[in-house]
């Protein structure tokens, strides 16, 4: 049995991801070959790691097991609707739901502030006991934006099982990284290898 992977191995960013932060957050539960899975917010504190470097709280927040369980109900939420965007399937009224529910329990409007050296600013209002509502709100936004807008037509699912990630797609790639389309090639050529010849 081979070791269980450890952050170092994991796959870079899928395609995509960059510009899409949605794209980070599905697909921060991996999995990889040998039964693996790895969760990036599978506990607490990989979870407040994995909101801080993605700029969505500060770095010692320190959250909860009951954030974390809303974080990742709201990332299988998010999975459903890409799976969905993808396969051309309607939209699972539940996962509609909870992305609707986040972008409407925070204001968006940034609220007039004043420091006494700089002068007059805009700020969203953001206590530290609504930093998780945020972040939710955040993923859902950007989720909205990537589905809406011109790169969903470029979303799809790795093709190289057991891979569960989703990129936009370039060209004929239809795969998150080297390593899965060096899998999907080796795959395909020892099918074709072992295929019985016809006769």
């Amino acid at each position: 049995m081979s070791d269980p992977p450890t952050a170092e191995s994991l796959p870079p960013p899928a395609p995509g991801a960059e510009r899409h932060l949605a794209l980070d957050f599905v697909n921060s539960a991996l999995a990889l070959p040998g039964g693996h899975v790895v969760d990036l917010l599978g506990t607490p504190e990989a979870a407040t790691r994995w909101l801080a470097g993605h700029g969505l709280a500060p770095a010692g927040v320190g959250l909860r097991e009951m954030c974390t369980t809303q974080l990742r109900s709201m990332r299988e939420h998010l999975r459903a609707l890409f799976a969905a965007r993808v396969e051309g399937l309607p939209a699972p009224p539940a996962a509609l739901s909870a992305v609707n529910d986040a972008l409407t329990r925070i204001p968006t409007a940034g609220l007039l502030r004043w420091d006494d050296r700089t002068g007059p600013y805009r700020a969203a209002p953001h206590p530290v006991d609504e930093i998780l509502d945020h972040a939710l709100a955040t993923l859902a936004a950007n989720t909205a934006d990537l589905l809406t807008g011109p790169d969903a037509e470029r979303l799809t699912a790795c093709g190289s099982a057991p891979c569960n990630r989703y990129l936009l797609r370039h060209g004929r790639r239809h795969w998150c990284s080297t390593r899965c389309g060096d899998r999907a090639r080796a795959a395909r050529a020892y099918a074709r290898r072992t295929r019985p010849e016809a006769g």
